[in-house]
């Protein structure tokens, strides 16, 4: 059982389940799939993905395991490797859905457009920027259960992208009150992707109308040290080089469609 198996799973058994939805939707978004397309790329040429035509319409053919792959295709195939937000980002308003571990998995699921189009907008939308001083710290209040697992459970996927980051209660220079996640020695460039990921966090966890501020603070900054007394600790996995793969692992760069 890969997680995208363990994530349907769950969403299956409870249809009605918001929670348990939204929860496979993220890990669908931050899994690495692999596209089935009918040749290899050239060049700067865009892929050409094999299509499934279905009463409901066309398809794209994704797996997350090569291994799943090749399976369906009964052989080796070309394919690019991309994560499921730039796939869905690719196939937005195109009118393809997704058709995700078709007939080789428990995860078997086809995906409509209109699903495809929700997950590229909820995945679309940034995090607004504002500026602010903490004024208190405080340990975190009684947060959902939900968003905590989240939290956790993107951080880990943020390899190399900060050493650590605390979640605390604050109060800001202006008064108002709430809570923090504040990332210690971030990556350079990576806030961005940092903020997009808690907020995606607040997103699928059912919480998108809560609020979760993200400060990024150097490890010689006097807060830091505040933090590390009060705070929740979340530790980032460091960063390992991987050897390049298919085309479409660079996010700066993704692949096109015909």
């Amino acid at each position: 059982m890969t997680p995208l198996d363990q994530a349907h799973a769950a969403m299956d058994a409870a249809p009605d389940d918001d929670a348990a939805r939204l929860a496979f939707h993220d890990r669908l978004a931050s899994a690495e799939l692999y596209l089935l397309l009918i040749a290899e790329p050239e060049g700067d040429a865009p892929l050409d993905p094999r299509l499934f035509e279905t009463t409901q319409g066309s398809f794209v053919l994704v797996f997350d395991r090569v291994e799943r792959l090749a399976e369906f295709a009964e052989g080796s195939a070309p394919y690019a490797a991309l994560s499921g937000r730039i796939l869905a980002a690719m196939l937005a308003g195109k009118g393809i859905g997704l058709a995700l571990n078709p007939g080789v998995a428990p995860s078997s699921y086809l995906m409509p457009p209109d699903a495809v189009n929700w997950l590229a907008d909820t995945l679309s939308d940034g995090p607004e920027e504002t500026q602010a001083t903490p004024s208190d710290l405080t340990p975190p209040g009684n947060l959902p259960e939900q968003l905590l697992t989240a939290l956790d459970a993107k951080l880990a996927s943020a390899r190399g992208l900060a050493r650590i980051a605390y979640l605390a209660g604050v109060t800001w220079d202006s008064g108002a009150k709430g809570h923090l996640l504040a990332f210690i020695d971030a990556a350079p460039g990576a806030e961005g992707a940092l903020a997009r990921a808690v907020r995606e966090a607040l997103v699928f966890s059912g919480l998108e109308a809560g609020a979760l501020d993200v400060t990024f603070f150097a490890a010689s900054n006097p807060v830091a040290a505040r933090l590390a007394r009060v705070g929740l600790r979340f530790d980032l996995p460091k960063f390992e080089p991987l050897q390049p793969k298919a085309p479409g692992m660079d996010p700066s760069t993704p692949p096109r469609l015909r």
